[in-house]
């Protein structure tokens, strides 16, 4: 369980999160939404260590992390694929596994099961990442961070500008991960995809969390995507 108490975090001196809490169990997908600049991204990197928390906390298991450094906190089992990808452009396909791998000393065994997930990456082992495509790139950025074998996987908008079989992939890698244990947290725009993957969805809205609501039986003119989503 990932729980998430009065986190205050922010860039300098501009404040983003306000006592922003979040709770992530183990075999549901919490899906984040909110407009841009609501603090999305933001809490994610504080969770990380990417970002100070200045007040509040991020316990993991009951043990708290929100003082470690940022390379500390992957290796207590949280995995996180930033918007973006970050992936290590010139290094090859299974060099960027393998930086995975080393965070916690996980062997061939998990990336085979990595590629198993993914077999694309499989045929582009000796591929340098950024000759990939965009929806390579986010398969080897999201096998990169499973190479950890994480209990929490963070997910910052991975189906942003993908065509819709790479958005279904992703779909089903998210939904196989909730039935194997995986708590995840997803960060994601798209009401039809939240809707298809989420067990539950927390509404951010000035860096806090408005509402929270049972994704079960929601539909996607409910009121909660027009207060807090849309434009």
């Amino acid at each position: 369980m990932l729980e998430i108490r009065g986190v205050r975090a922010g860039y300098g001196a501009v404040a983003v999160l306000h006592g922003i809490d979040l709770d992530a169990a183990a075999g549901q997908v919490s899906c984040i939404m909110g407009r841009n600049g609501a603090g999305k991204t933001t809490l994610l990197r504080a969770v990380m260590g990417l970002l100070p928390v200045t007040a509040g906390s991020v316990r993991l298991g009951g043990a708290p992390i929100h003082h470690l450094p940022a390379h500390e906190v992957p290796r207590r089992g949280i995995g996180y694929v930033p918007q973006g990808r970050r992936l290590f452009g010139p290094l090859t396909v299974a060099e960027n596994l393998e930086i995975g791998l080393m965070a916690r000393r996980r062997g061939a065994a998990v990336r085979d099961r990595v590629l198993g997930l993914f077999p694309r990456l499989a045929e582009r082992l000796g591929q340098a990442a950024a000759t990939l495509s965009g929806g390579e790139q986010q398969m080897l950025a999201i096998g990169r961070a499973l190479c950890l074998e994480p209990a929490v996987l963070l997910l910052d908008e991975p189906t942003e500008g993908l065509q819709p079989s790479m958005v279904a992939l992703i779909r089903d890698t998210v939904a196989r991960l909730r039935a194997e244990g995986v708590a995840v947290v997803l960060v994601e725009q798209r009401v039809e995809t939240a809707l298809a993957v989420a067990d539950r969805l927390a509404f951010v809205t000035g860096g806090r969390v408005a509402e929270t609501v049972a994704a079960r039986g929601l539909a996607a003119d409910a009121p909660q995507f027009a207060a807090h989503v849309g434009v």
